[in-house]
């Protein structure tokens, strides 16, 4: 047979590494696929940059939309990143029946319900695992390796940038800005870090496991979101000493009453695998009622670890070009007509432990006065530390671990503890997830 001839929108560092692996596996793909997949066309915005790929046989052009309407291209993998002109350019090739692998989280996240939709009228597959985690395998492992699980819960170390930075803080005691310069430096958080040290990134991702893992709508503008810019070396060492570590988590929870989705720093016990995932590591835990915990783990980024999950986007999209449309796997994972109507829960109904860290007056007394605050807000505490403050300084650290509760009992309660004459400045809370089966 012929053929798949693929245009490609983008040819920066994944472009070239999915051209890469098209070409040095080409054979093995074929075996996979049925039929050899090759790209004839590709956009780029500047026609004189040295690749890091073969461009042999590939039609280069400064203009995308020359990709999407050539009649030649029968799959158009979209690469560029960003909403526009990205989401303009996906909805023309399905609206002409090509069909779209696409690396863009945000553009998933943000207008995935429509696209989706278009897509199913159109007949038409729209390919998303490398948006996700990079090169780990997890779209397809939650929407087809798992499809006979009732899903409970998953948890995710899903921006490699993040993970560095806690990394080097827990291994070397460094300042949050100290490390993010050399994460800079390194390239791996960009001179604007913003949407990956304050959550964003990992917030679409997070979405777009959400939708997946129960079948309900991509609802980015529900997930609640919050950065490691305040993680201080102190709290990631006060965490080691009462056996947690911090890890900036994508949570999200199927509840009776919603669903919980949920960007956060989170102390996890330091015995649970996912805990040892360090630098730019990316991984993913998932909680289903028939096996239990599953941990899938790997590179998040990359030129070809991505490329590695847009190539088996390829191959399916290959792979069921012969389909009939009603048979292919849906794209969120449950029939369009069987999608749940679950609620987002606003971070105000959401439940977990507590880790606090306040500065306090250093006379007796002070930890009783906390204790009856949190108390009579119906929170438990679990642990207490109070380091001895060296000679000559009146004020002292106040560790506490709490146990779960709801977070606006939380919120009730430290606005009363904030208000004691012994405290000095705001209280630091990180939340706490065991990750243990329900």
């Amino acid at each position: 047979m012929r053929p798949v001839r693929v245009g490609l929108l983008g040819l920066g560092t994944v472009g070239a590494g999915t051209v890469n692996v098209l070409r040095r596996n080409n054979e093995e793909i074929s075996r996979r696929a049925g039929r050899a997949i090759h790209v004839i066309q590709a956009a780029a915005r500047d026609l004189t940059r040295e690749r890091a790929c073969d461009t042999t046989g590939i039609a280069i052009t400064s203009d995308p939309a020359q990709v999407v309407r050539n009649p030649d291209v029968e799959v158009v993998v979209e690469l560029m990143g960003g909403i526009e002109p990205a989401r303009s350019l996906v909805m023309e090739a399905v609206a002409a029946g090509k069909h779209v692998v696409t690396a863009n989280k945000a553009l998933i996240a943000l207008h995935g319900n429509e696209i989706f939709a278009r897509a199913t009228e159109a007949g038409v597959m729209v390919a998303f695992e490398s948006a996700v985690a990079g090169g780990i395998p997890i779209i397809k492992a939650i929407r087809e390796g798992l499809a006979g699980n009732r899903i409970e819960w998953l948890a995710g170390i899903i921006n490699g940038t993040g993970n560095f930075i806690l990394t080097e803080m827990r291994d070397k005691g460094r300042a949050f800005d100290d490390v993010l310069a050399e994460a800079q430096a390194l390239g791996y958080a960009e001179a604007d870090p913003t949407f990956d040290v304050e959550g964003i990134d990992a917030a679409h991702k997070l979405c777009i496991l959400a939708a997946i893992a129960f079948g309900k709508a991509l609802e980015f503008d529900k997930v609640y979101t919050e950065g490691i810019s305040r993680v201080a070396p102190e709290d990631v060492h006060y965490a080691g000493e009462l056996g947690y570590c911090i890890k900036h988590l994508g949570i999200a929870r199927r509840r009776d009453d919603g669903v919980e989705m949920r960007v956060h720093p989170t102390l996890i016990p330091k015995r649970r695998l996912i805990a040892s995932v360090d630098g730019v590591m990316n991984a993913v835990l998932v909680y289903a009622d028939a096996v239990g915990p599953t941990l899938y783990y790997g590179p998040g980024a990359g030129a070809e670890p991505t490329a590695s999950a847009v190539v088996a986007d390829l191959v399916d999209v290959v792979r069921t070009l012969t389909t009939d449309p009603e048979n292919r796997v849906p794209h969120l994972a449950f029939q369009p007509g069987r999608m749940a109507d679950l609620p987002a829960l606003p971070i105000e109904a959401c439940e977990t432990a507590y880790y606090l860290r306040m500065r306090v007056d250093d006379r007796p007394g002070v930890l009783a006065e906390v204790a009856t605050l949190l108390g009579n807000a119906g929170i438990s505490i679990e642990a207490v530390v109070q380091p001895e403050p060296p000679a000559g300084i009146t004020e002292a650290s106040l560790i506490m671990l709490t146990h779960a509760v709801r977070e606006q009992q939380m919120n009730e309660a430290l606005a009363r503890v904030t208000r004691l004459a012994a405290m000095k400045g705001d209280v630091t809370r990180i939340r706490m997830e065991r990750l243990e089966g329900d």
